[in-house]
């Protein structure tokens, strides 16, 4: 799991905080760590555990932030 500083750290680099338009998530940071389970892991989606939510909306999302390039890291 993210430790609250690593958190911080990422928080306001995601869509869906409080300054963004449109819809706002209360829950980026359990999101991020169901993506984190996944890529540990290596399950498929369906396998993701129940205290992460829905597999398929955890999916969607993850899809989504894929297409808007939210996971590309300019490095």
């Amino acid at each position: 799991m993210l430790n609250d500083e690593q958190w911080a750290r990422i928080a306001d680099l995601l869509p869906g905080k409080p300054t963004d338009k449109g819809d706002r998530v209360p829950d980026n940071r359990l999101f991020v760590e169901a993506v984190r389970w996944i890529a540990r892991t290596g399950c498929p989606w369906r396998d993701l555990p129940r205290e992460f939510g829905n597999w398929h909306s955890a999916y969607v999302r993850f899809a989504g932030w894929e297409t808007y390039g939210v996971w590309w890291v300019d490095g």
